[in-house]
Parts: C-alpha cells; structure tokens; sequence
C-alpha cells in the first residue's frame, strides 16, 4: 500500500517517516513539507541514509497530494492547517489519518469556544470518527473502519481516557470532583524556536501551563463524557517537564467500587491477549516515563486512599508514539486488518 506524510518535518512528522520506512505492509511514497521542498528525507533525517530509495520532500499543494497515487495520508499538520488538506483527499476518495485537533470534536461551537477560530470543515465533523484503538475495541465499535477520515486523539487525553473511561462507564469512580494533572515531555509543544523551550530554560525547571482551561480539556471531557453517559466536568492541569519525551498523568477520583472491582473492569477492558499496547500493573507499582519512551505502550496503575476515598491512578506513554504517530499507525493496521503491531515492535 502507498503512503504520504503531509508536514513530516515536526516532531510527529519525524516519527511518522521512521516507522512507515519500516512498516512490513505500507510503502511510504511521498512526503510533504513547506520548508523542505527538494530536499532529500536521508539529507534531513540521517536516521534513514540508506531508505526509502532517495525520496525527497514533495509539493504541499492541497489539489497535487489529492491527485496523487497514494491510498492513504497521514495529516500531522498544526490545527487550522490540516482542514485544509483533509477536505480535497476526503474528496479525491483518499483514507486520511488526521493528527491534529481539526476533526477531534463533534460540535464546531466547541472548537471555535477552545481554539478561537471557526471550524475550517465543519460539514466533515459527523463523518471523522474519534478513534482510540482499545477504548473502539472496549465498546465494539466497529463503524469507525468504514471512515474515510479518522481523528487520531491527543497525547494528553490518551493518558486521560484509557485509564479513566472504562471505569466511569461501569460506575468505579463518581463523576464529579475529578483532578487530574499530567506532566510531559517538551517535545509535545513542537519544534518552537523560542527562549521558553529551549534546552537552558526547560532544563532542571518544571512548571504548570495552560490552567485552568487548556484545549485537550474539550477533547477529554467530551470523549468521558460519551462514556460516562453524563457530562463529566474535571480540572485538568498540564505541565511542562524536564524531559523530551513522555507523558505521566495521575488522576484522582472517589472511589463509587472497590480497587479489586477497579482492577476487574481494566482487565475486563484491556485483556493481554488482544490489547498488546496497555500494561495493568499491580496496585502499588506506579508507571514510569522512562519505561515506555519509544515505545507505542501505556502503562496503568492504581492505588486507593482509604482516608479520603480516592483512587489515586497513574498512567505513563510516550506523548510521540502513544499520543501521536504510533497510535496513527496502531489505526492504519486496524483499519486495513493488518497485525495490530506492525511497524511497532
């Protein structure tokens, strides 16, 4: 099968060329970037000298990559951006993957309330399925497969959602009075040439960011919302790390069950045999970054405070793998009945 990358030069980008160049049963034919046009994908990732046969960065325009002979895009493009690309491929009968914030709401009110902005395609929006690989097999929801175009979740929310969703569909946890706060890797704020970012300022500093209303909280608390089937309202609060890569989330919620109920719905959720990118881990062994960085894997944990009636639960991914390409491609091997971990292992 032939691929294309729209705007591969970012982080996700970068990541997306690496495990397409090595994916068994796709054939990565065209890679696009603005800023790269001409040049050779080895010349800019010295990762790949000796792939993909010379391809270089390709024209970006909308109406030459929807004419091209690719069946599939994968559209890691900043939101606003990717609408624009999404609406000539859907048209041209192209599958599209979409990366960015552009199709992960199902209202335009809701987009433009967090985002600022207009939707740029909001006729798409009934017909770009939500798509979180264990969460669609948890509820057997099949449909999604028939979709042309797919929104690829956020980094933030796939720490949030794997861990929580299950356990407020089956009434675990009460839905009011969730905390959560996440702590993730710079990488996650893109390739920024900016002071804020920089190796010096973000070095041996963490700091809070986006409190109290960041953008991922409309993608969070509509998704658990669906799955609370009742609006959940939560605080979320993002952080900045000392770290490249990784995301780790704890959540904190009143316990409605027991831990060991907890744990019966996770497994029940997210069996080993078919789910081969959770880890359960024991009560008392919390995720860490370091374990799951390069890889496509989210880690899970648990613990319950008896003084306060909480549980306290930890998950950990790789905000680039999990929270982004290696999710996109866990979709693609999905949705074309391929391995389910093709490309990434």
């Amino acid at each position: 099968m032939k691929v294309g990358i729209i705007g591969a030069s970012g982080y996700s980008g970068e990541l997306l060329v690496k495990l397409l160049a090595r994916h068994p049963f796709a054939q990565l034919t065209r890679v696009t970037s603005r800023q790269l046009g001409g040049k050779a994908v080895s010349e800019v990732m010295p990762f790949l000298r000796g792939q993909l046969n010379g391809l270089c960065f390709s024209n970006s325009d909308p109406g030459e990559v929807a004419a091209s002979e690719e069946e599939v895009y994968f559209l890691a493009l900043p939101h606003g951006v990717a609408a624009e690309y999404a609406k000539p491929l859907v048209a041209a009968g192209k599958r599209v993957i979409d990366l960015s914030a552009d199709f992960r709401l199902s209202s335009a009110t809701l987009y433009k309330d967090y985002y600022g902005a207009d939707h740029p395609a909001p006729e798409l929006l009934a017909s770009s399925p939500y798509v979180q690989p264990e969460l669609a097999r948890y509820v057997g929801n099949e449909a999604w497969k028939k979709a042309k175009l797919i929104a690829c979740p956020g980094c933030y929310p796939t720490s949030i959602l794997l861990p929580l969703a299950p356990l407020l569909k089956e009434g675990v946890v009460q839905r009011h009075g969730i905390v959560v706060n996440s702590n993730s890797g710079v990488s996650g704020a893109g390739k920024k040439a900016t002071a804020e970012y920089s190796y010096c300022e973000r070095s041996e500093s963490a700091s809070a960011y986006g409190a109290p209303r960041h953008r991922h909280l409309s993608e969070i608390e509509e998704q658990l919302s669906l799955y609370a089937e009742s609006e959940i309202v939560l605080q979320f609060t993002p952080h900045l790390a000392p770290m490249r890569f990784g995301i780790e989330t704890t959540i904190v919620a009143k316990a409605a069950k027991s831990l060991g109920e907890l744990y019966e719905v996770w497994n029940a959720a997210y069996p080993k045999a078919a789910t081969p990118f959770v880890s359960i881990l024991p009560s008392g062994t919390f995720p860490e970054t370091r374990y799951v960085v390069g890889t496509n894997r989210a880690d899970i944990s648990a613990v319950y405070d008896k003084r306060t009636n909480n549980f306290v639960i930890t998950s950990c991914i790789d905000n680039l793998w999990k929270g982004a390409s290696g999710q996109a491609v866990q979709i693609l091997n999905l949705l074309y009945g391929y391995d389910e971990t093709a490309g990434l292992l």
